[in-house]
Protein backbone atom coordinates (compact mmCIF):
# COMPACT_ATOMS: atom_id res chain seq x y z
CA UNK A 1 0.00 0.00 0.00
CA UNK A 2 1.24 3.19 -1.13
CA UNK A 3 2.46 5.95 1.76
CA UNK A 4 0.15 8.68 2.26
CA UNK A 5 1.22 11.98 1.99
CA UNK A 6 1.42 14.68 4.81
CA UNK A 7 2.42 18.08 4.53
CA UNK A 8 5.95 18.29 3.76
CA UNK A 9 6.50 21.62 5.93
CA UNK A 10 5.28 22.87 9.35
CA UNK A 11 2.49 25.58 8.62
CA UNK A 12 0.71 28.56 11.05
CA UNK A 13 -2.79 27.40 10.20
CA UNK A 14 -2.66 24.01 8.94
CA UNK A 15 -5.76 22.30 8.59
CA UNK A 16 -3.93 18.56 10.01
CA UNK A 17 -6.19 19.08 13.44
CA UNK A 18 -9.42 19.42 11.61
CA UNK A 19 -9.08 17.60 8.80
CA UNK A 20 -11.58 15.30 9.86
CA UNK A 21 -14.08 18.60 10.31
CA UNK A 22 -13.34 19.83 6.76
CA UNK A 23 -14.23 16.28 5.55
CA UNK A 24 -17.50 16.22 6.85
CA UNK A 25 -17.96 19.65 5.45
CA UNK A 26 -17.44 18.33 1.90
CA UNK A 27 -20.48 18.65 -0.32
CA UNK A 28 -22.17 15.82 -0.62
CA UNK A 29 -23.14 15.44 -4.09
CA UNK A 30 -19.19 15.88 -5.38
CA UNK A 31 -17.65 17.67 -6.99
CA UNK A 32 -15.08 17.89 -10.44
CA UNK A 33 -11.82 19.32 -10.11
CA UNK A 34 -10.70 20.96 -6.79
CA UNK A 35 -9.06 23.81 -6.69
CA UNK A 36 -7.34 25.24 -3.74
CA UNK A 37 -6.12 28.72 -4.58
CA UNK A 38 -3.99 29.57 -0.90
CA UNK A 39 -2.44 26.02 -0.85
CA UNK A 40 0.03 26.58 2.11
CA UNK A 41 1.04 23.20 3.59
CA UNK A 42 -1.16 21.48 1.49
CA UNK A 43 -2.76 19.11 4.17
CA UNK A 44 -6.25 18.75 2.94
CA UNK A 45 -4.96 18.08 -0.79
CA UNK A 46 -3.10 15.38 0.28
CA UNK A 47 -5.79 13.86 2.56
CA UNK A 48 -8.48 13.75 -0.18
CA UNK A 49 -5.69 13.46 -3.29
CA UNK A 50 -8.42 14.49 -5.74
CA UNK A 51 -7.69 13.34 -9.68
CA UNK A 52 -8.26 16.40 -10.74
CA UNK A 53 -6.90 19.83 -9.30
CA UNK A 54 -5.46 23.41 -9.70
CA UNK A 55 -3.64 24.64 -6.60
CA UNK A 56 -1.94 28.08 -6.01
CA UNK A 57 0.07 30.47 -3.54
CA UNK A 58 1.34 33.52 -3.82
CA UNK A 59 4.28 32.33 -2.41
CA UNK A 60 6.82 31.55 -5.19
CA UNK A 61 9.06 29.63 -2.86
CA UNK A 62 6.35 27.30 -2.13
CA UNK A 63 4.97 26.61 -5.12
CA UNK A 64 8.59 26.02 -6.61
CA UNK A 65 9.04 23.31 -3.72
CA UNK A 66 5.66 21.78 -4.72
CA UNK A 67 7.13 21.75 -8.84
CA UNK A 68 10.39 19.84 -7.70
CA UNK A 69 9.19 17.37 -5.44
CA UNK A 70 6.79 16.32 -8.63
CA UNK A 71 9.57 17.03 -10.93
CA UNK A 72 13.26 15.97 -9.30
CA UNK A 73 12.32 14.66 -5.89
CA UNK A 74 15.55 12.72 -5.92
CA UNK A 75 17.62 15.62 -6.68
CA UNK A 76 16.11 17.66 -4.11
CA UNK A 77 16.42 14.52 -0.86
CA UNK A 78 19.96 14.20 -1.90
CA UNK A 79 20.71 17.97 -1.54
CA UNK A 80 18.00 17.91 2.25
CA UNK A 81 20.57 14.91 3.58
CA UNK A 82 23.67 17.24 2.84
CA UNK A 83 21.96 20.13 4.58
CA UNK A 84 21.56 17.33 7.65
CA UNK A 85 24.58 16.90 7.23
CA UNK A 86 25.84 20.37 7.71
CA UNK A 87 23.42 21.82 10.29
CA UNK A 88 24.24 23.94 13.17
CA UNK A 89 23.62 27.41 14.00
CA UNK A 90 26.33 29.25 11.74
CA UNK A 91 25.27 26.70 8.47
CA UNK A 92 21.75 28.00 9.22
CA UNK A 93 22.20 31.58 9.20
CA UNK A 94 23.95 31.12 6.08
CA UNK A 95 21.62 29.68 4.29
CA UNK A 96 18.91 32.17 5.98
CA UNK A 97 21.18 34.95 4.13
CA UNK A 98 20.56 33.57 0.87
CA UNK A 99 18.19 35.46 -0.59
CA UNK A 100 19.61 38.92 1.11
CA UNK A 101 22.19 37.99 -1.63
CA UNK A 102 22.55 39.51 -5.00
CA UNK A 103 23.51 35.93 -7.10
CA UNK A 104 20.19 34.38 -5.16
CA UNK A 105 18.21 34.29 -8.43
CA UNK A 106 20.75 32.20 -9.83
CA UNK A 107 20.31 29.64 -7.57
CA UNK A 108 18.78 26.46 -9.32
CA UNK A 109 15.18 25.99 -8.61
CA UNK A 110 16.01 22.66 -6.57
CA UNK A 111 18.77 24.71 -4.47
CA UNK A 112 15.94 27.16 -3.81
CA UNK A 113 13.40 23.98 -2.62
CA UNK A 114 16.08 22.48 -0.36
CA UNK A 115 16.80 26.13 1.60
CA UNK A 116 12.57 26.25 1.79
CA UNK A 117 12.64 22.93 3.84
CA UNK A 118 15.65 23.32 5.42
CA UNK A 119 14.95 26.50 6.91
CA UNK A 120 11.17 25.31 7.55
CA UNK A 121 11.89 22.21 9.66
CA UNK A 122 14.79 23.95 11.80
CA UNK A 123 13.47 27.36 12.23
CA UNK A 124 11.97 28.62 15.46
CA UNK A 125 8.61 26.82 15.52
CA UNK A 126 8.53 26.46 11.75
CA UNK A 127 7.35 29.77 11.17
CA UNK A 128 7.81 30.84 7.25
CA UNK A 129 7.83 34.52 7.91
CA UNK A 130 9.62 37.43 5.85
CA UNK A 131 9.92 41.33 6.01
CA UNK A 132 8.49 44.11 3.86
CA UNK A 133 11.76 43.12 1.63
CA UNK A 134 10.54 39.49 1.16
CA UNK A 135 13.74 38.06 3.07
CA UNK A 136 13.14 35.20 5.42
CA UNK A 137 13.64 36.34 9.22
CA UNK A 138 12.47 33.45 11.29
CA UNK A 139 15.68 32.78 13.98
CA UNK A 140 16.62 29.21 14.22
CA UNK A 141 15.01 26.64 16.81
CA UNK A 142 16.24 24.54 19.63
CA UNK A 143 15.69 21.41 18.04
CA UNK A 144 18.21 18.06 18.90
CA UNK A 145 17.20 15.99 15.81
CA UNK A 146 15.34 18.26 13.42
CA UNK A 147 13.77 16.08 10.58
CA UNK A 148 15.19 17.49 7.69
CA UNK A 149 14.43 15.19 4.98
CA UNK A 150 11.23 12.93 5.07
CA UNK A 151 12.23 10.47 1.92
CA UNK A 152 9.41 8.56 1.84
CA UNK A 153 6.64 11.38 2.29
CA UNK A 154 8.55 13.11 -0.11
CA UNK A 155 8.66 10.20 -2.56
CA UNK A 156 5.25 9.83 -1.50
CA UNK A 157 3.97 13.43 -2.67
CA UNK A 158 5.76 12.84 -5.85
CA UNK A 159 3.64 9.75 -6.53
CA UNK A 160 0.58 11.45 -6.07
CA UNK A 161 1.57 14.84 -8.50
CA UNK A 162 2.70 12.86 -10.87
CA UNK A 163 -0.54 10.24 -11.42
CA UNK A 164 -2.94 12.82 -11.03
CA UNK A 165 -3.76 16.16 -13.14
CA UNK A 166 -2.61 18.68 -10.50
CA UNK A 167 -1.96 22.15 -12.25
CA UNK A 168 0.67 24.39 -9.93
CA UNK A 169 -0.23 28.13 -10.14
CA UNK A 170 1.81 30.76 -8.67
CA UNK A 171 0.06 34.14 -8.01
CA UNK A 172 -2.94 35.70 -6.92
CA UNK A 173 -5.51 33.97 -4.85
CA UNK A 174 -8.58 35.36 -7.50
CA UNK A 175 -6.90 34.47 -10.60
CA UNK A 176 -6.56 30.48 -9.77
CA UNK A 177 -9.93 30.63 -7.74
CA UNK A 178 -12.14 32.32 -11.13
CA UNK A 179 -10.83 29.09 -13.50
CA UNK A 180 -13.34 27.26 -11.29
CA UNK A 181 -16.58 26.63 -13.36
CA UNK A 182 -19.75 25.15 -12.52
CA UNK A 183 -19.58 21.72 -10.40
CA UNK A 184 -16.01 22.58 -9.32
CA UNK A 185 -15.13 22.58 -5.38
CA UNK A 186 -13.08 25.71 -4.00
CA UNK A 187 -11.20 25.32 -0.94
CA UNK A 188 -10.19 28.82 0.69
CA UNK A 189 -7.83 28.59 3.52
CA UNK A 190 -6.48 32.28 3.59
CA UNK A 191 -4.24 33.81 6.21
CA UNK A 192 -7.05 34.41 9.05
CA UNK A 193 -8.44 37.58 10.02
CA UNK A 194 -6.26 38.62 13.31
CA UNK A 195 -8.23 38.22 16.39
CA UNK A 196 -5.52 40.73 17.82
CA UNK A 197 -3.04 42.76 16.84
CA UNK A 198 -0.10 40.19 17.76
CA UNK A 199 -2.10 37.27 16.36
CA UNK A 200 -1.43 37.62 12.86
CA UNK A 201 0.51 35.14 10.52
CA UNK A 202 -0.17 36.63 7.46
CA UNK A 203 3.65 37.75 6.78
CA UNK A 204 4.52 34.63 4.83
CA UNK A 205 4.91 36.58 1.97
CA UNK A 206 6.11 40.31 1.67
CA UNK A 207 2.61 41.44 0.01
CA UNK A 208 0.53 40.94 3.30
CA UNK A 209 -3.36 40.12 4.01
CA UNK A 210 -5.15 42.99 5.36
CA UNK A 211 -9.18 43.85 5.89
CA UNK A 212 -9.16 44.92 1.83
CA UNK A 213 -8.30 41.62 0.88
CA UNK A 214 -10.46 40.22 3.13
CA UNK A 215 -13.48 42.06 1.55
CA UNK A 216 -11.78 41.03 -2.04
CA UNK A 217 -12.03 37.10 -0.71
CA UNK A 218 -15.65 38.14 0.47
CA UNK A 219 -16.77 39.09 -3.10
CA UNK A 220 -15.00 36.44 -4.96
CA UNK A 221 -16.90 33.98 -3.00
CA UNK A 222 -20.08 35.90 -4.09
CA UNK A 223 -18.86 35.52 -7.83
CA UNK A 224 -18.01 31.64 -7.10
CA UNK A 225 -21.76 31.51 -5.98
CA UNK A 226 -22.95 33.50 -8.90
CA UNK A 227 -21.12 31.12 -11.41
CA UNK A 228 -22.31 27.98 -9.62
CA UNK A 229 -19.14 27.03 -8.08
CA UNK A 230 -19.32 25.33 -4.61
CA UNK A 231 -16.65 26.60 -1.95
CA UNK A 232 -15.96 25.98 1.57
CA UNK A 233 -13.50 28.35 3.59
CA UNK A 234 -11.74 28.43 7.01
CA UNK A 235 -11.19 31.89 8.87
CA UNK A 236 -11.29 33.11 12.33
CA UNK A 237 -14.35 33.07 14.46
CA UNK A 238 -14.77 36.71 15.05
CA UNK A 239 -17.53 38.76 14.54
CA UNK A 240 -15.88 40.71 11.21
CA UNK A 241 -16.06 37.61 9.78
CA UNK A 242 -19.73 36.36 10.94
CA UNK A 243 -20.95 39.43 9.56
CA UNK A 244 -18.94 39.81 6.39
CA UNK A 245 -20.60 36.12 5.66
CA UNK A 246 -24.08 37.01 6.63
CA UNK A 247 -26.58 34.85 4.68
CA UNK A 248 -23.64 32.18 3.84
CA UNK A 249 -23.31 28.94 5.82
CA UNK A 250 -21.57 28.95 8.83
CA UNK A 251 -20.19 26.06 11.46
CA UNK A 252 -17.80 26.52 14.56
CA UNK A 253 -14.85 23.95 14.70
CA UNK A 254 -12.30 24.27 17.62
CA UNK A 255 -8.74 23.80 17.30
CA UNK A 256 -5.62 24.29 19.22
CA UNK A 257 -2.65 25.69 17.49
CA UNK A 258 0.67 25.54 18.85
CA UNK A 259 2.49 28.79 17.06
CA UNK A 260 3.05 30.26 20.56
CA UNK A 261 6.25 30.23 21.95
CA UNK A 262 4.56 29.75 25.50
CA UNK A 263 2.93 26.56 26.50
CA UNK A 264 0.35 27.95 28.49
CA UNK A 265 -0.73 30.08 25.56
CA UNK A 266 -1.21 27.48 23.26
CA UNK A 267 -5.06 26.98 24.15
CA UNK A 268 -7.59 26.23 21.86
CA UNK A 269 -9.74 28.59 19.66
CA UNK A 270 -12.70 28.88 17.73
CA UNK A 271 -12.65 29.04 13.79
CA UNK A 272 -15.63 28.72 11.61
CA UNK A 273 -16.14 27.15 8.02
CA UNK A 274 -18.13 28.93 5.25
CA UNK A 275 -19.49 27.66 2.65
CA UNK A 276 -22.62 28.38 0.24
CA UNK A 277 -24.26 25.10 0.81
CA UNK A 278 -25.18 23.74 4.26
CA UNK A 279 -22.68 22.33 5.94
CA UNK A 280 -24.78 22.92 9.69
Amino acid sequence: MDTIPKPVLKWAGGKRQIIQELKKALPEEGYNRYIEPFIGGGAFLFELQPEKAIINDYNGELTNLYKIIRDDADSLIKLLDLYKSKHCKEFYYEVRAMDRMDDYDKLSDVEKAARTVYLNRTCYNGLFRVNSKGYFNTPIGRYKNPQICDRENLLAIQSYLKKNKVKINTGDFEKTALLAKAGDFVYLDPPYYPLSPTSSFTDYTSAGFGEAEQIRLKKLCDKLTQKGVLFLQSNSDCDYIRNLYDGYSIKEVEVRRSINSKKDKRDNIKEVLIANYSIV
